[in-house]
């Protein structure tokens, strides 16, 4: 045996940490929620491989600790094993940074609130620095990632496909969607390949995190619930669907929206997974939620010290030491939003602390439904015996009669059994329905003695059907079943006496043992099972056309039939059972349907008999006839009225209009509004043009906002001086310093409120010169909305002003506050209404008359408002209603 090399044994540990790209990215983000940070910035290139960058505001890392921060098992957070059991921290090993060190490129710029300027740091792969230099960022920390998996072939090559890469970006954004919920005063964004995918505001509370995240429509369907246990101590909070609540708005086919913290860390939990889920599906008898993740949030705050967070080196996974406390207070605060889930385990069986005994009371269920409580047992024997009928459709009402059992007999009685069963049989039916009457009261009263010496029964044994035991074998009493005597065969003479006001069913709607051409008009058409060929084609094709989205069909066949020769066969075994599979299942759903025998009236409600649809025997025999009928000879005649019309009158008319001198109207005309519900046809003068009245609002709003906005400016942590050197000269200082003051305060100092600078951003204050310092500006406050502004664009506003003899704010705005007003005027035009009202459009017709005139007509990307319709033409005294028409 030999011992391996350090380099090795750093190798193979770090690539046990840092599997993929996104717990690169779950790393970085942690060390960035430990240095208090309050806005994060997530930068990917080629989907994490190439660079990732995670930036922050925290308090950035001290000089004497940077030799350090990136060695194995350095640490800030804890000193001994036994601060676990304190733990605040999300991190706490001291092997992230070292170990991304050992699998990529890293560099690290940092800058905290003492230092001056920020430090550029480069590592090798122990985490040792090999060179540093001064950098420009502000406070906080900067990490780069390059070439992640550089020394690792196999790995990298596992992200070659394009699936695997982006569902590796969607493992991102879910991970800061969990951050982004629990901290609501975060601000974070995605950036990939330099397109902004996802970002998230700082927001005052959990719901306007869950709004900004998930969105309005879903947490409308969340309750906030929060319930507290003192022994031990256990505090669950969240927001959790409302019962009742449809379930296709209320949960997902996938976990990645049910969101569960322990002490604000995000985890997966596997039994309180199953918990929730439970709980949640009981109360649907679809089967179809059987399957479904509960759209919700769980926060569970526990004691440090009884949470083990040591598991995985992610971190994901955390051991409870109290799970059985935790699981019972989250089941009983379930069973008070939910109800008590029905289960096959007798009561007796359940051991039930006093925090999940509680139920609702009777007061609190709906009155459309606590009145049905004593017609539930008799009612619907349907659901006296369905085993997964929601709680809340039964009571805990315990009161029952033999006569709400005759009701129920009497309502199920065919409406005309009378003519299909001899009168000796209905005596022996009615005879053996009294005989189970009468004994309904005794068991009744069996059941109600052994409830008086065992107590009153709850909710839960009524609404699992466990309240009313047989006395004789203990077992949970069953509703009673009908038996209704065979219905004797009628020759169709007698039949047809003795109901001669009953039409006789048509032979399409008595669906025999064969297929009919019925069946294959309605839904009742099966699909012809695939082939596994067929199966593979339907998956590749579309991850051909994802990879080639201008290739034609022979291209996209040619590729799936060579994808399906060079297929593996392992994965051509899958698709064959899959084949298997469908074939069996459209074998199965073809016996069922040539076993049905002739189609059977059902039972309303009342007891009356469905009508039978009409007969489709005629539709039929035009369809399927082998030879067509004929159309009778001659149509009618269609009903015409003469008009009187002389065109060279018409012609002579429109010629004496066209020569009067007032004839061509002046101005814009709104005529009508396309199919396309984004352009409008207006007439100017004699040409019809089209018209976006989006273009027109984009320039509009772009000219208010040139004129009026006024940037926010916020306070610089430290003031930039500005000199004559850093503003260009002399002269920019004597144009700055001629502007607009305000009166000077107690201590001399005097701030700038000329409009030219405070719309842009920029709050200047002048600090008059004193015996022991000479005068001097500086800038305290600069808008933080518009990115990388600086003193090189108040030197451009100070141009406008010197040069430019600029006057209003319009004239000296800077470039980049140009492009970002031109951005907010874009955002905003996008939240109009996508089809606005004729009165809307004319406004806007009049407004931009008014303000921007003949000459600049084009929005702001220089797209014209106006284009001709070179094939139309009118005459401008044809009526408005002729060219709606036309």
């Amino acid at each position: 045996m030999k011992q391996l090399p350090p380099d090795t044994v750093r190798l193979l540990s770090s690539s046990q940490v840092i599997t993929s790209v996104v717990n690169v990215v779950k790393e970085l983000l942690e060390n960035s929620l430990d240095a208090g940070a309050t806005s994060i910035d997530v930068k990917l290139e080629n989907y994490g491989l190439e660079r990732i960058e995670v930036r922050d505001n925290g308090h950035g890392i001290k000089a004497a600790d940077t030799p350090v921060m990136a060695v194995r098992h350095f640490t800030s957070k804890i000193c001994t094993h036994d601060d676990l059991e304190h733990l605040e921290t999300y991190g706490f090993r001291g092997e992230a940074l070292g170990s991304v060190c050992a699998v990529a490129e890293v560099t690290v710029i940092t800058k905290t609130e003492e230092d001056d300027v920020s430090t550029q740091y480069t590592l090798n792969f122990t985490g040792g620095i090999v060179s540093k230099k001064p950098s420009h960022l502000g406070q906080g920390t900067t990490v780069n990632v390059l070439k992640l998996f550089k020394n690792l072939p196999v790995r990298r090559q596992y992200y070659s496909s394009t699936k695997k890469c982006k569902e590796e970006l969607k493992k991102v954004q879910d991970l800061l969607l969990a951050y982004a919920i629990i901290k609501p005063e975060l601000r974070l964004t995605l950036v990939h390949n330099k397109v902004v995918l996802w970002q998230k505001a700082k927001v005052p509370d959990h719901r306007s995190a869950l709004v900004a995240t998930l969105g309005p429509g879903v947490v409308v369907n969340l309750l906030p619930c929060h319930h507290r246990q003192e022994q031990p101590e256990i505090f669950l909070e969240g927001f959790f669907p409302k019962p009742g609540a449809d379930y296709s708005s209320t949960s997902s086919s996938h976990p990645d929206k049910t969101f569960i913290y322990v002490n604000n860390r995000p985890v997966h939990h596997k039994d309180i997974m199953k918990l929730l889920r439970q709980h949640y599906t009981a109360q649907y008898p679809d089967d179809g939620s059987r399957s479904r993740y509960p759209v919700l949030m769980l926060s569970l705050t526990v004691s440090p010290s009884s949470v083990d967070v040591n598991l995985t080196p992610d971190k994901t996974q955390v051991l409870l030491h109290d799970k059985e406390a935790v699981l019972i207070a989250l089941e009983a605060f379930l069973v008070s939003l939910y109800g008590f889930r029905p289960t096959d385990d007798p009561p007796a069986l359940r051991p039930l602390s006093s925090e999940t005994s509680c139920v609702p009371s009777e007061a609190a269920w709906p009155e459309e439904e606590a009145s049905l409580a004593p017609t539930d047992l008799f009612g619907d024997a349907d659901a006296a015996v369905r085993a997964d009928a929601p709680p809340d459709s039964q009571t805990s009402n315990g009161s029952s009669s033999s006569s709400l059992a005759e009701d129920w007999i009497v309502n199920q009685m065919p409406a005309g059994s009378e003519s299909n069963a001899s009168l000796h049989d209905q005596n022996d039916l009615l005879s053996a329905e009294t005989n189970v009457i009468n004994k309904l009261p005794e068991m009744l009263e069996d059941n109600a003695s052994t409830d008086e010496r065992r107590g009153q029964f709850s909710a839960e044994d009524w609404s699992r059907g466990t309240a009313l035991t047989d006395p004789v074998s203990g077992r949970p009493l069953q509703p009673v079943s009908i038996h209704q005597p065979p219905q004797t065969n009628v020759s169709a003479p007698d039949q047809a006496l003795s109901s001669p006001d009953k039409k006789t069913l048509n032979a399409i709607t008595e669906k025999r043992a064969t297929l009919t051409a019925y069946d294959l008009i309605s839904s009742r058409a099966m699909r012809a099972p695939l082939s596994p060929a067929a199966l593979f084609e339907k998956e590749a094709r579309a991850d051909v056309l994802r990879e080639k989205p201008a290739a034609g069909l022979q291209d996209i066949s040619a590729a799936v039939h060579e994808r399906w020769k060079n297929l593996r066969e392992e994965d051509r075994k899958k698709y064959e059972e899959k084949a298997q599979k469908h074939q069996a299942q459209h074998e199965q759903r073809t016996k069922l349907a040539s076993a049905e025998g002739p189609a059977e009236t059902t039972l309303g409600t009342r007891g009356q008999k469905r009508k039978a649809p009409p007969s489709n025997q005629k539709l039929l025999d035009e369809l399927f006839s082998a030879q067509p009928q004929k159309k009778s000879g001659t149509p009618a005649p269609k009903p015409s009225l003469p008009l009187p019309c002389n065109i060279p009158s018409l012609r002579l008319r429109l010629q004496r209009l066209s020569s009067q001198s007032s004839a061509v109207p002046r101005g814009l005309r709104l005529v009508n509004q396309l199919a396309s519900r984004s352009a409008w046809v207006i007439l100017c003068g004699q040409r019809l043009m089209l018209l976006n009245p989006f273009r027109v609002e984009e320039a509009l709003l772009f000219k208010r906002l040139l004129e009026n906005n006024i940037l926010p400016a916020v306070s610089l942590q430290t003031p930039i001086q500005l000199t004559d050197g850093s503003l260009g000269g002399a002269e920019y200082t004597k144009a700055l310093c001629s502007m607009e003051k305000q009166s000077p305060e107690l201590s001399g100092e005097v701030f700038f409120c000329d409009p030219r600078l405070v719309a842009n951003g920029f709050k200047v204050r002048l600090i008059p010169a004193l015996p022991s310092a000479e005068r001097h500006l500086e800038v305290t406050a600069m808008a933080d909305c518009v990115p990388f502004l600086g003193v090189e664009d108040l030197r451009e506003i100070l141009t406008a002003v010197l040069h430019g003899k600029a006057r209003s704010v319009k004239e000296c705005r800077p470039l980049k506050v140009t492009n970002y007003l031109k951005g907010e005027a874009v955002r905003l035009v996008r939240q109009l209404p996508a089809s606005p009202s004729r009165a809307d459009v004319e406004e806007t017709l009049r407004r931009m008359e008014r303000q921007l005139g003949e000459k600049n007509r084009t929005c702001i990307h220089g797209r014209p408002f106006l284009q001709h319709m070179g094939l139309w033409s009118c005459d401008p005294f044809l009526p408005e209603n002729a060219l709606q028409n036309s």
